[in-house]
């Protein structure tokens, strides 16, 4: 159950936040401009690449790691197909998962690996691997940890992960909103100088502008009718989102979105990209899980009962308004069937700013729900 009432208490909500969380996300600005200055320390902006690699190989553990290869494969588009190398073994710890290159990896691709950690032995052994195939390696990863020394060793370059002094004593969450910026940052660094994708310096200081902007509307101290993240979480308390994306970089946003719901506050919810959606997920609209689904026993008492989970429908858009769009369909499906609707479009500006708009707000949204629910 959401207490709604600490949503608007910023003092509760630091003391319920022992996970740093939403300092984290308040902070995620100046994490990018960190992380932008330790890619310039490390020698990416003056990189003068013979040319396009074939195909970027991205490996890491967790939600994070996934969330960079989607962000990543999403920005570049066709000019490189961009693969997650996903990890086997045993259990999720780390020195439990080890990663291989596929057969066909060779001199000509780019393996960039991204880890808040650092100290698992098999993205160790990866570069190692990966260097005596050719390929180029580039890590990203906490200072002074043991895979630093393993890329130094393989002649890869090593970027230091942006962390802040609170996170030393604290286990980083894979969905955490410092985590992404601080693994993501420097990799769009690197990809601009290959020409993968557009992201100069310029443009990553207009990201750290944006995850500001949001910040100060979506703080703790901003009451929840005035606040997007509050009020989003407050609809999605006794939910079950589905969150539909339409637009290229709604995509992973979205996706994003669903991640850190499950990690940081151990709420379900299904994703989907417009018009898919509204063939994919119209039976649930049509179930049990419609807000207009009846009980068998309308008169029976409720009092000590859970509440239903009901469906609400999450629109993320990146697309302007006026063209080409699925939205009013979705809206006359959901509202078809009583279902609620919220919607989120970020205001205008570049495709990472955008994207940057719609990540930090829904990042703010799940660390919301995670502290007012108690997970």
């Amino acid at each position: 159950m959401l207490d709604e009432s600490l949503l608007d208490a910023p003092e509760a909500l630091a003391e319920a936040d022992n996970r740093a969380l939403l300092r984290g996300a308040a902070e995620a600005g100046a994490r990018v401009r960190t992380a932008a200055r330790h890619a310039a320390e490390a020698g990416v902006n003056d990189l003068k690449p013979d040319g396009r690699p074939r195909a970027i190989l991205i490996a890491g553990p967790g939600a994070a790691a996934i969330c960079v290869a989607d962000l990543l494969g999403t920005l570049a588009g066709a000019t490189s197909p961009v693969t997650r190398l996903a990890p086997s073994g045993v259990a999720p710890a780390a020195g439990a998962l080890r990663w291989e290159l596929p057969g066909w990896a060779g001199s000509v691709d780019l393996v960039l690996i991204t880890t808040p950690d650092g100290s698992e032995p098999g993205l160790s052994l990866l570069a190692e691997q990966a260097y005596r195939r050719g390929c180029t390696v580039v890590a990203v990863a906490p200072a002074r940890s043991p895979l630093t020394e393993a890329v130094h060793d393989n002649h890869g370059l090593f970027v230091p992960m942006a962390t802040a002094p609170y996170e030393q004593d604290t286990p980083l969450a894979a969905s955490a909103p410092g985590v992404l910026w601080a693994l993501l940052t420097p990799l769009l660094a690197l990809l601009d100088r290959t020409g993968l994708l557009t992201a100069p310096p310029e443009a990553l200081e207009k990201i750290a502008d944006r995850l500001d902007h949001i910040a100060e509307r979506c703080g703790p101290a901003i009451a929840t009718y005035s606040n997007p993240a509050k009020t989003l979480a407050a609809e999605l308390a006794d939910a079950l989102p589905l969150i539909w994306t339409e637009g290229v970089s709604a995509g992973p946003a979205g996706r994003r979105f669903a991640a850190a719901l499950a990690e940081l506050s151990g709420h379900p919810c299904l994703v989907a990209e417009l018009p898919e959606a509204l063939a994919s997920h119209s039976a649930l609209l049509a179930g049990r899980l419609a807000a207009s689904a009846d009980p068998d026993d309308f008169f029976r008492d409720r009092v000590e009962e859970t509440p239903a989970l009901h469906a609400r429908v999450v629109l993320l858009r990146d697309r302007p308004i006026g063209g080409i769009t699925a939205a009013p369909a979705a809206r006359d499906l959901a509202l078809s069937h009583d279902t609620p609707i919220s919607e989120l479009e970020p205001e205008a500006g570049g495709e990472l700013e955008t994207l940057a708009e719609l990540i930090a707000i829904t990042d703010f949204a799940a660390v919301y729900l995670a502290l007012a629910s108690g997970a």
